[in-house]
């Protein structure tokens, strides 16, 4: 299992982060992308210079983040 210091090396320079929006997303939206096996990085598309923060499956399960809202498989 990922914890925060393994989650944090993991290269994401090639991650491909994908948007997931309850509306016409004009303000932004939270961005996702699989980083490595359990391991997720969560972005926000206002601030695309901000560093995603990382999460496992479970964190992101226990915060009611499903990545199947964004296409995504877990």
């Amino acid at each position: 299992m990922q914890n925060g210091t393994t989650l944090y090396a993991l290269d994401i320079s090639g991650a491909s982060f994908v948007k997931a929006c309850g509306g016409p997303c004009t303000e932004g939206c939270v961005t996702l992308a699989r980083i490595g096996e359990d391991a997720w990085a969560l972005g926000d598309s206002k601030r695309p210079d901000a560093q995603p923060l990382r999460f496992t499956t479970q964190e992101l399960d226990a915060a009611g983040i499903d990545p199947a809202r964004f296409g995504l498989g877990a």
